[in-house]
């Protein structure tokens, strides 16, 4: 089911009192906010939770009000929806809800009281970088890819037939997917092995753009990490079977120091367990599809990769 939020994130804007307001505001979508700033901003129920709150409503919002009235963004997020049931053959409940953010995350995935839940925030997709709501500038026109990357986890988080260890953590959990807790108690491999699928997956719903733009790189940082390819997988083959949070941010976060990413010596490129667990899946996906795949362990679906690689993450 398709959730938009926008329309009352910009009645909070037009309040006399728009702090108080965007409280009103959380109350009354709680769960989800509140998921949502536990895993991609702070706790909200910390000191800072009001400092973020003031910086976001009196931001600037002129590029995302004329990016609005252009693009149909619902329009964009409810094809991407349907086309993903029928690619990844849906069997749980995905929501998928457009919402303004805080600066955390362009988009991302939830699981709320057991329901998979793909959000995208639509400051970051006008097409203009905006300093002051931390805006990275995408095109509207990529919401399909990140969409359909944040639908794949969300199905494989939450689908009866997933045999992922992601979805027994969150079933273990209640219900509840939390960013930080899988970083702590799930292996790393699982994780390269779940980004490489949602990457793969949004290049098959969402074909034709660059193909750095899949990992959300730079170009540069996509040509490093190809032209690395040997080193990384010998780097993270001793860590792949250890849980560690320290571990998911160095092999899949932004904004991590060259310190926290050298590993033998080698500075590690951003986030380059996306490329890695894209390239592992490749085979796998190519022989059985993307629906199956999503809901393969890690285990099995190493066993379908090329033996060079495998060779070296054994």
């Amino acid at each position: 089911m398709l959730i938009n939020l926008v329309p009352d994130f910009f009645t909070v804007l037009q309040s006399t009192d728009p702090v108080a307001a965007y409280q009103r505001y959380f109350e009354t979508h709680r769960p989800l906010l509140e998921a949502y700033w536990h895993n991609y901003v702070l706790d909200p129920s910390g000191p800072h939770f009001l400092d973020v709150v003031r910086e976001a409503v009196y931001a600037d919002r002129d590029d995302l009000r004329a990016m609005l009235e252009r693009v149909d963004t619902a329009a964009l997020a409810k094809s991407a929806e349907e086309q993903c049931a029928a690619l990844f053959e849906l069997d749980s409940r995905v929501d998928v809800v457009l919402m303004v953010g805080v600066g955390g995350a362009n988009a991302g995935e939830l699981v709320v009281n057991g329901k998979g839940i793909a959000f995208a925030c639509l400051e970051h997709f006008t097409g203009v970088a905006n300093a002051s709501t931390r805006g990275l500038g995408l095109e509207p026109e990529l919401l399909p890819m990140w969409l359909s990357h944040e639908i794949a986890h969300a199905v494989r988080y939450t689908s009866p037939r997933s045999r992922s260890a992601m979805r027994q953590f969150v079933a273990d959990q209640g219900g509840y997917y939390s960013y930080w807790e899988t970083g702590r108690h799930v292996a790393l491999r699982e994780h390269l092995i779940n980004e490489g699928l949602a990457v793969q997956a949004a290049r098959l719903l969402s074909p034709g753009h660059a193909p750095w733009e899949y990992f959300g790189f730079q170009r540069r940082q996509y040509v490093r990490t190809r032209e690395m390819e040997p080193i990384l997988f010998r780097s993270v083959a001793e860590e792949l079977d250890h849980a560690a949070l320290g571990l998911r941010l160095r092999w899949l976060s932004g904004g991590m120091s060259d310190d926290a990413r050298t590993v033998d010596r080698y500075v590690i490129p951003e986030r380059a367990g996306y490329f890695l667990g894209a390239r592992l899946v490749e085979d796998a996906i190519t022989e059985h599809g993307i629906a199956r795949c999503l809901r393969m362990s890690a285990q099995e679906l190493l066993g379908m990769a090329p033996e060079e690689m495998v060779a070296r993450t054994a």
